[in-house]
């Protein structure tokens, strides 16, 4: 198995100790499965080309050119060395600027995990890092200038590691109002909220990715075999639909009270049954007793 390519090489700093660290891709997709574009009428590859929005014509690699919009239809052309001279210098450092405590960070402001391994020299001072912050309980806020920006990254410590986490900053992450401002003002109490509590008692578990399959991955997957061996997949039935119902009978449902009550009715009719069938027998019981002592007097 080929080791993986570090994505960054450089140090960290906490006060005057730094340390040599490799920076790896903790998650990546590219293992998920990938389609080509093809043209349906030859089975060929078709490939991305660029044209000029007004004459249509193509336009070649080397007369591309960024371009930053002003107004409609008007541009400030940006050359590639004045865009590289507008990158900040990096130090290859990660300086931590403070040390918080690990929940202080909204995971909304999260963006891409990192892997931040010890480079040969330094494993001492790596692991005064890793088992300091773990004692205390922080992670650590620090800044770089990563993939050609200056980045803010959340190190913290992670199995026998550390994992850095770069941020949004704040300006990408939005507000929240905007999402709920509509939200209807209001009170659950009383029986709906005993039920919710309820329910979420009896789901309460611990998470384990493993338990999560990508079931897109794997129904293309199983497409693309039955593809290639000449087979049709059977086509799904649509899920029925559900019954309308109030969010308290929802609730009830949810929480195994209909079923209880049902149970409970149909051990009610069973009884009420077994009394009937118990009931009939001592009266028929009664009847033939009487036609017995009937027979005896006439004779």
């Amino acid at each position: 198995m080929v080791a993986p390519r570090a994505n960054w090489k450089g140090y960290i700093k906490f006060g005057e100790v730094a340390f040599p660290v490799a920076l790896y891709t903790a998650a990546s997709s590219s293992e998920r499965i990938a389609f080509n574009t093809l043209n349906r009428k030859t089975g060929n590859r078709v490939r991305r080309e660029f044209v000029d929005s007004e004459t249509g014509d193509p336009v070649e690699r080397e007369d591309q050119v960024k371009g930053f919009e002003i107004e409609d239809g008007r541009y400030v052309v940006l050359e590639p060395d004045e865009v590289a001279a507008a990158i900040p210098n990096s130090d290859k450092t990660l300086t931590v600027e403070a040390f918080i405590p690990c929940d202080e960070v909204d995971d909304v402001y999260f963006d891409k995990p990192y892997y931040l391994a010890p480079d040969k020299l330094g494993g001492d001072a790596y692991k005064l890092l890793r088992d300091g912050m773990k004692k205390a309980k922080v992670a650590a806020i620090a800044r770089t200038v990563l993939f050609r920006r200056l980045r803010t990254v959340l190190i913290r410590p992670h199995g026998n590691g550390l994992v850095g986490s770069t941020l949004n900053y704040d300006y990408e992450v939005r507000s929240s109002q905007k999402a709920f401002e509509e939200m209807p003002d209001l009170k659950i109490e009383g029986e709906m909220l005993e039920l919710a509590k309820h329910i979420i008692n009896t789901k309460k578990g611990e998470f384990d990715p493993k338990q999560f399959d990508d079931r897109y991955e794997e129904a293309v997957a199983e497409l693309v075999k039955a593809k290639i061996e000449g087979r049709t997949l059977p086509k799904k039935k649509a899920p029925p639909a559900s019954k309308p119902s109030d969010l308290l009978q929802a609730l009830r449902e949810s929480a195994g009270m209909s079923a209880a009550a049902k149970n409970k009715r149909t051990a009610a009719n069973a009884n009420a049954g077994k009394g009937r069938q118990k009931a009939a027998r001592a009266t028929s019981a009664k009847s033939r007793g009487t036609g017995a002592a009937q027979h005896r007097r006439a004779s």
